[in-house]
């Protein structure tokens, strides 16, 4: 139950926001509902007692003018199902009440009719209709009784007794067709007015968001515009100073890797001269292979810092073509889906897989490639039939200047920097790499690079 409320849950802000505005009319909406039904109810009530007030100051100073046979035959006539008046010898009353409504009526009456000796109670009476009923089970009301004196006639004091009821509440079904259609028209109010603002509020999100993207793939060009409200502004601004901060910083450290790399080959230039000048042929060979060694390294170290630059633009790339040529250029045999589309740098991916078929090729003897997409990534894998590499050292395998075997002869070339580049080239483009030890033997390098959404 749990999950299938959270299934229809809305997951975007702009959805979450419309969902809290509209349950908020609708809770709004009943509770006024209740309130009004309550004071209708107040209302009516009120509404009949004070009927019942004017009844009354209207039947006083009757009774005043007249003798005591017509007060008889008015207090009958005044008799009714919702009024019971009487004009006794003794009074219903000794006092008024002393709750606020019974005060409210007495001052009410007193003031109209400028009378001094006016009571009134609200009290509750307890009638039984039909058949007799269990104890606790008869019907109570309040009633209103009022008791005041009359002029003596002939020498005896009378007093007008005065007990009288509200209407009976009406039977009429509460009309929900009013209420459900102001209802309705606040929803489609706050419907629209919340979509527009859900929308002006969310879009300084979203582009946000894609902008955060595109930086975790490495475009170091990204962007927010700073507009919107503040906050939305100054976390837009704080973004795009971070991305001016890493930019400047990755350019500086490409500036140096390439400077050092640079600046390594005219030394080792003059010692290569000198050392082909030497008599000692042991000694010659030795110097001119290490000298080799160090000229690959230094290579390798400008290549790995030209990949940090972004001259290259990311385009929609058919990559199934490109892999097929790359392993067609190494004679590697390629299974490879030809439709599959990513957003990419042809040369930089191109370097990237070629430096991982290559590295397969060094360490193993046969290599074998192929791509596969499962409808978010394009999945490539190259496998090799070498000796694999110790679990505990496959991560350390994308590290800079690292290398499966620890001889740096070259007789397997490079200077441990392949993978680094490879890694380098798919974490630009939003991709992962991973080195895996096959049961049957060998390695498997695994990219998955995100499919471009047509």
């Amino acid at each position: 139950m749990i999950r299938a409320v959270t299934r229809l849950f809305p997951h975007g802000l702009a959805g979450r926001i419309i969902l809290l505005l509209i349950s908020t009319i609708i809770i709004a909406n009943l509770i006024a509902l209740l309130v009004l039904g309550f004071q209708q109810q107040r209302f009516d009530k009120h509404a009949s007692e004070d009927r019942q007030i004017e009844r009354i100051v209207a039947l006083i100073p009757a009774m005043q003018a007249v003798d005591d046979q017509v007060r008889q035959i008015i207090a009958k006539d005044a008799t009714s199902r919702f009024a019971r008046v009487q004009v006794e010898g003794t009074p219903l009353l000794e006092q008024t009440a002393t709750d606020s409504r019974s005060e409210y009526i007495a001052q009410v009456l007193t003031d109209t009719l400028g009378l001094e000796d006016v009571r009134v109670a609200i009290v509750e009476r307890v009638t039984s209709k039909g058949p007799p009923k269990p104890k606790g089970h008869n019907v109570s009301k309040k009633v209103i009784a009022v008791t005041t004196p009359l002029t003596a006639r002939n020498g005896q004091q009378e007093w007008l007794n005065i007990v009288t009821s509200a209407a009976a509440p009406r039977k009429d079904r509460f009309d929900a067709k009013p209420f459900f259609t102001v209802l309705g028209l606040s929803l489609l109010c706050v419907l629209g007015v919340s979509i527009m603002l859900a929308g002006q509020l969310t879009k300084p999100l979203a582009q946000l968001s894609q902008a955060a993207e595109a930086a975790g793939r490495g475009d170091r060009t990204a962007r927010v515009p700073e507009g919107g409200p503040r906050e939305m502004r100054k976390a837009a601004q704080a973004f795009n100073a971070m991305q001016a901060e890493i930019s400047q910083f990755d350019a500086e450290r490409v500036r140096m890797l390439a400077a050092v790399g640079h600046d390594l080959r005219t030394p080792m230039t003059s010692l290569r001269i000198r050392a082909e000048m030497l008599d000692d042929d042991s000694q010659r060979e030795a110097m001119v292979r290490t000298l080799d060694e160090m000229t690959v390294m230094a290579d390798g170290l400008v290549t790995y810092a030209k990949e940090g630059q972004e001259g290259e633009k990311m385009i929609p790339l058919v990559l199934g073509p490109q892999l097929t040529q790359i392993c067609a250029d190494r004679g590697v045999p390629c299974d490879a889906e030809l439709d599959a589309l990513v957003r990419g740098r042809r040369v930089g991916l191109g370097r990237a897989f070629g430096n991982l078929i290559d590295n397969a090729l060094r360490y193993g003897s046969e290599a074998a490639v192929t791509l596969r997409t499962d409808g978010q990534n394009a999945i490539v894998t190259i496998k090799d039939d070498g000796p694999g590499i110790p679990p505990d050292q496959l991560d350390a395998m994308f590290q800079p200047f690292t290398r499966g075997d620890h001889s740096r002869s070259l007789e397997t070339g490079g200077a441990g920097l392949g993978l680094a580049i490879s890694r380098t080239i798919i974490l630009a483009h939003g991709g992962k790499i991973t080195l895996e030890n096959l049961p049957e033997g060998g390695l498997q390098a695994r990219v998955s690079l995100p499919l471009e959404k047509c």
